[in-house]
């Protein structure tokens, strides 16, 4: 635990997932509340996406943090700040300048923990 998950949109040149995953593990373990191997981290590219209506130069970044409930709302918010603080540092290195607007967002949201399971296959 945390599950990440980092959405983009393809029409981003120059945008590394995986670089851009390890740098928001990086942010998540400075935090001091996770070990870097429960987080488990993916990204998922957006070829067929729509943002507002008929816009044609815009792009997106968004995370998703899911977490076990029971972290007060200013960890939460401290965790959102540092993810979203990556993902700006990285669309700036990554994308050539061009006139493409990129909307970057960070997402926390809380797993039911009596609801929540885990488990390892037997081998």
């Amino acid at each position: 635990m945390p599950h990440l998950t980092l959405e983009y949109t393809t029409n981003l040149a120059g945008f590394d997932p995986r670089a851009a995953l390890n740098s928001l593990n990086i942010a998540l373990v400075e935090s001091s509340q996770f070990e870097g191997p429960d987080i488990k981290s993916r990204a998922v590219a957006s070829d067929c996406f729509q943002i507002g209506v008929g816009e044609v130069d815009v792009a997106f970044v968004h995370v998703n943090l899911s977490l076990l409930s029971g972290r007060t709302p200013q960890i939460k918010k401290d965790l959102s700040s540092r993810l979203l603080q990556a993902l700006q540092k990285l669309v700036a290195s990554s994308s050539p300048i061009s006139t493409l607007e990129i909307q970057i967002t960070v997402d926390v949201s809380d797993l039911d923990r009596d609801c929540y399971a885990k488990g390892s296959p037997r081998i």
